[in-house]
């Protein structure tokens, strides 16, 4: 595995990439004349029968568009070696972070190579792991996933989300974990649901049934709330909570330890929550508004009797612990439990009479242990830049467990005890990848406006700032989510081929607060993408690469920030990977969930951020130049960001792509947005992937 970068190689390489894209013809995509009129400006959308996924023009369309890409990559002659070695990568045992339930813990776990990771319990974290439920049983391809869990604070019964072909629709069904027997419950048309268990039965949220022939496009409204009793049909289920008046706003419901009270969580967009609180011991009781705008962000931790802790970011950017009382159910009435600190409050979790806290330094993780008055007693050592992946702990037990992950070293276990203040860990995973010759340190840059970003690097320790680098950047930068340290395998055939693996803590991520969210947001939303230019440019001053080694990536929201990037600036890089990406700005709103989005977006039925939207929206800025060597990946089935938005996207590219980089699409069949897909899916797709990033960069396998 190296990197070639002999005078001979190029000639070769050039002469071989003429002969590949002079051989590609696209498919022919027709054009039907549609117009819109947004506040008095009219836009063509030509493409808007592509909307359709059911009609048989645009399967035939995928089909064909399938085909052209499938011949591109079949003449790739590493492309096999290295479906072969991310196989290798992928073949190593994995565990979740366990976490206990009654007398038993319980944990993810793959041996490998299997298509979904395995539900499994322990008596104790010394014995043999026991299998509580196998997905990979449940289809013959591991289309099949599980998406929510949720066991009853006994131990006994588990109620599980069965997703189909990377669907966000779920069925939950349920299990006797004593008995190892399924019941005959069957909960459908769940989405964007937990499950919280009270007693003998659980809390739901639900839509209405759809129509089949729309079942993956069309909007999402009118979520409704449901409590279910074991042994019953979901007719009988009882309807907690709905409103009728606001048909996008979702709810969702959180029983406490103690099944005491019922919290109810509203939501219009996918940032701030409203917050009831009902007192289940008392039957005549109502639900107590505790917040009833959806400005900032609440999360219960837990109760000690009619005190409750809240983890938010009200008043407090960079979020905070606060106890409120339900004699005096006011926020301004609250307390401090933890304070507002210059570091991000990324968790907080009840550990026996103590509490555990997960903090951001600079998008890298730091671990407290805390008296229950907020009083530090210990920071709990962690194997330097890493994030922990969930603290799982309860006010029952003196003991956690948690997880670390690096960019260069796969998840793994700790176990904390909080008597002795010791920590030690109980799993490390056997993977190939020599992590020992790879490096990750964090730089910082300064934006267009001035404004400074951090960005993590990984590479080998002995590698050369020569300019001539395969570089490779990850980015995201949205809904308040954070990119910190993580360990994906495909990215290990790129450094171990000597590649540059970079992620920039963009704005309008949660990696710096809600402000720095915000600045990524709306008519800020061009913050996000001159961060990343900017991060790219500072790569090639540096000399980690040139932009003719770059490869820029980024999924869903990430997808956009790398079509609004290269209808920005075409010469940013060579290649470009939009996945599941949302493409068409103007339109997002009026399929599935996506009115949600518009707290980050805005909508373009208002006149001011239309302005804003239509100056970056990818499918509406691509012009008559070279573009990079462009793949565009989704999925057929993908009903959060619907394949509309690739669709549009490619056709107008391939139409005005005036170069001779490739601009392919590859739409995977019977897979959604992402969760719950078969590793044999996810091996095939990054090797695809990887075989077209490494050909047009120059590189060989």
């Amino acid at each position: 595995m190296k990197v070639v970068n002999t005078s001979l190689y190029n000639v070769l390489f050039t002469s071989l990439c003429l002969n590949m894209y002079s051989q590609i013809t696209y498919p022919e995509t027709k054009t039907v004349k549609q117009t819109d009129d947004y506040h008095g400006t009219i836009i063509d959308d030509p493409y808007r029968w592509l909307e359709d996924d059911n009609s048989l023009e645009t399967k035939v369309w995928v089909e064909k568009q399938n085909k052209t890409t499938t011949q591109y990559l079949s003449q790739i002659q590493f492309r096999n070696k290295l479906k072969d070695r991310l196989t290798a990568l992928w073949n190593f045992e994995k565990m979740s972070t366990p976490f206990k339930k009654g007398k038993l813990f319980f944990s993810f776990r793959n041996d490998g190579l299997k298509n979904q990771a395995v539900f499994c319990s322990q008596q104790s974290l010394q014995d043999e792991f026991k299998v509580v439920l196998d997905p990979n049983t449940l289809s013959n391809d591991g289309t099949t996933a599980l998406g929510e869990i949720s066991i009853s604070k006994d131990g006994t019964y588990l109620a599980y989300g069965i997703s189909k072909a990377g669907s966000d629709w779920v069925d939950i069904h349920v299990k006797n974990i004593t008995e190892n027997k399924e019941l005959t419950d069957v909960i459908k048309w769940v989405k964007f649901s937990n499950i919280a268990w009270k007693g003998n039965g659980f809390y739901y949220s639900r839509y209405n049934e759809p129509s089949n022939e729309k079942a993956f496009t069309q909007k999402n409204e009118f979520h409704k709330l449901y409590y279910h009793t074991l042994g019953k049909p979901q007719a009988e289920d009882v309807l907690i909570y709905s409103d009728d008046k606001h048909p996008n706003r979702n709810f969702s419901a959180q029983v406490t330890h103690d099944e005491n009270y019922l919290i109810i969580y509203g939501s219009e967009t996918t940032s701030g929550q409203s917050l009831m609180i009902k007192d289940l011991i008392n039957v005549d009781s109502q639900f107590i508004p505790i917040v009833t705008n959806f400005e900032n962000e609440y999360v219960v931790i837990d109760n000690i009797g009619s005190q409750f802790y809240i983890y938010t970011n009200y008043k407090a950017p960079n979020y905070r612990l606060i106890k409120l009382g339900l004699s005096n159910p006011s926020l301004n009435s609250s307390e401090d439990v933890l304070a507002q600190k210059e570091d991000l409050l990324e968790g907080v979790a009840f550990c026996g009479n103590k509490l555990i806290s997960n903090y951001l330094q600079k998008a890298s993780s730091k671990l407290f242990l805390h008296a229950l008055n907020g009083k530090v007693e210990k920071e709990i050592a962690l194997p330097g830049i890493c994030k922990v992946n969930g603290v799982n702990s309860s006010r029952e037990d003196d003991f956690a467990l948690y997880s670390t992950v690096s960019y260069v070293s796969p998840e793994e276990v700790y176990y904390f005890d909080s008597k002795v203040f010791t920590s030690r860990r109980i799993f490390k995973p056997n993977c190939v990848f020599n992590s020992n010759d790879y490096e990750t340190k964090q730089v910082f840059y300064p934006s267009k406006d001035g404004t400074v970003i951090s960005m993590f690097i990984t590479h080998k320790k002995d590698i050369q700032l020569n300019g001539n680098n395969p570089c490779f950047v990850f980015g995201y930068g949205g809904f308040n989510i954070s990119y910190t340290p993580e360990f994906r395998i495909d990215r290990a055939v790129f450094l171990e081929a000597g590649g540059i693996y970079c992620v920039p803590n963009l704005r309008g991520g949660g990696e710096y607060g809600e402000e720095w969210h915000l600045n990524g947001t709306k008519c800020k939303k061009q913050h996000v993408f001159d961060d990343f230019i900017a991060a790219c440019d500072y790569l090639v001053k540096e000399k980690y690469t040139s932009h003719q080694k770059l490869a820029i990536h980024g999924r869903s929201n990430g997808g956009l920030l790398i079509g609004a990037v290269i209808t920005q600036r075409s010469d940013i890089a060579k290649v470009a990977i939009p996945t599941v990406g949302v493409l068409d700005m103007l339109r997002f709103h009026l399929f599935t969930i996506g009115r949600a989005w518009t707290v980050d977006y805005g909508c373009s039925e208002n006149k001011a951020e239309f302005d804003c939207l239509i100056k970056y929206s990818p499918l509406h800025n691509i012009k008559k130049v070279s573009y990079p060597s462009t793949l565009v990946l989704t999925g057929d089935h993908d009903d959060r960001v619907v394949p509309a938005h690739s669709f549009k996207f490619i056709s107008t590219l391939q139409k005005n792509n005036v170069g001779l980089n490739p601009t392919l699409i590859r739409v995977d069949v019977n897979a959604g947005h992402g969760s719950g897909k078969p590793t044999d899916k996810q091996i095939n797709e990054f090797a695809d992937m990887w075989s077209f990033v490494f050909f047009n960069l120059g590189m060989s396998y």
